[in-house]
């Protein structure tokens, strides 16, 4: 009960230094690593955020965990998130490994239930997003994907003279084309 409030001042001094020491090497570090790194988080990038995070908070209040070494932890996470991200884009057999496909869980004025039992969606989140987007009628939508990032993005039908085939058949966006 003794340090419930204070410890000392060289344990406050210390702590102050090292949050501001950790907090100026992770903003450069992010700076440098790009925007892929706070940019929409799908399920890996999310996991080194979570990582970087936790490090950076043991290297603050943790009296043995040294700066250099916390730093070092973080170059090495965010040196392995664009190795990844970079084996990722030339590969696409890796990266559909290692992130998961966009779904569609809302399809020409169906709800999808095999779909969004698999992403775990409500009906509810899905007319949720339809209306963030300004959409209030079912038929006004094309689709409602799940995105790998876990976003909802809901495809507005297209003018009815751009939505047929030469047959008349109803033909997806090209943005679907690849879901299907």
């Amino acid at each position: 009960m003794d340090m419930l409030f204070f410890d000392s001042q060289q344990t406050l001094l210390r702590m102050i230094i090292s949050a501001a020491v950790v907090y100026i090497c992770i903003v450069l570090l992010h700076k440098v690593s790009g925007k892929r790194s706070t940019s929409q988080l799908n399920n890996f990038d999310w996991v080194v955020t979570v990582m970087i995070g936790s490090i950076g908070a043991s290297t603050v209040i943790l009296k043995n965990v040294p700066i250099i070494e916390g730093m070092a932890s973080i170059i090495t996470l965010l040196t392995l998130q664009y190795l990844v991200t970079k084996y990722a884009s030339l590969s696409p057999e890796f990266a559909n490994t290692i992130l998961s496909e966009p779904r569609v869980v809302f399809y020409e004025g169906q709800f999808l239930p095999e779909a969004m039992r698999k992403e775990r969606l409500t009906r509810q989140e899905i007319e949720c997003a339809m209306r963030s987007e300004g959409i209030h009628d079912y038929e006004d939508v094309a689709a409602v994907i799940f995105e790998s990032d876990a976003k909802l993005t809901v495809v507005p039908k297209r003018d009815k003279s751009d939505r047929l085939d030469a047959q008349g058949d109803i033909k997806p966006s090209d943005t679907l084309k690849t879901l299907f």
